[in-house]
């Protein structure tokens, strides 16, 4: 099976209108920058999207906002974007806040092919709200669906032609539980190598969840927030 694609263009030609995507990444940092860039690109709209972040104005997640190509969010922060909060607030954007653990072990439930999951977060809050609420050992937990989507996709620091996959740092964090849920899996990477060069003991995601797999270019990897500490 041939993975590779010769860019993002290519990666995401099929992704239509309506679609439900998982998108990696931690913040800014992580995230697939070049396929979002050919997301906004290609213009497909009604898309829901499920990930930690919407990103920020300019930047990421963002940029599609911008294009109202997004008709949901399901996310865990959402902080950092003005025309995120003003979407939400005139109601033309929908969306759903999920707590960080949770919304990290519903993509694991998906990758490990498990309908659901019971989980403590949000008992007695707004999140249990017409959700199946379940008592173990004396302490209530609430019934979270995994999540189903069409597409997953993620950046890597280096991936090979098989698809195998090495995140960096804070990219860990939500790349590697996104890569085993989609149905379609799209990486990019900093850096592809041939099949036989990467240690297998430093793969985080095997290649047999991966469908396509391409080498990215002109990564900005900016920086969310600085702080400086000034010396006086």
């Amino acid at each position: 099976m041939n993975k590779i694609c010769t860019g993002a263009e290519e990666a995401i030609r099929d992704i239509p209108d309506g679609a439900v995507l998982m998108l990696g990444g931690f913040g800014l940092c992580g995230i697939p920058e070049n396929c979002i860039s050919a997301l906004v690109k290609k213009r497909v709209t009604g898309l829901t999207c499920i990930s930690n972040n919407a990103g920020v104005d300019d930047f990421g997640i963002g940029l599609m906002l911008m294009q109202q190509q997004v008709k949901k969010m399901i996310s865990s922060y959402v902080g950092e974007n003005a025309e995120f909060e003003r979407q939400l607030l005139s109601g033309e954007l929908e969306v759903e806040l999920i707590p960080q653990g949770t919304l990290a072990t519903r993509c694991m439930a998906a990758g490990y092919g498990m309908p659901a999951i019971f989980t403590p977060a949000g008992v007695g809050t707004e999140v249990a709200t017409g959700k199946e609420t379940r008592r173990f050992n004396g302490k209530d937990y609430l019934l979270e669906y995994a999540f189903e989507a069409d597409f997953a996709i993620v950046k890597a620091w280096k991936g090979d032609t098989m698809g195998n996959l090495i995140y960096k740092d804070t990219a860990r964090n939500f790349n590697p539980l996104m890569a085993m849920a989609g149905k379609i899996t799209i990486a990019e990477v900093e850096e592809l190598v041939p099949a036989g060069e990467l240690d297998p003991n430093m793969i985080h995601t095997p290649g047999i969840y991966v469908h396509r797999i391409f080498q990215g270019k002109d990564y900005e990897k900016r920086i969310e927030q600085r702080t400086v500490l000034s010396k006086k």
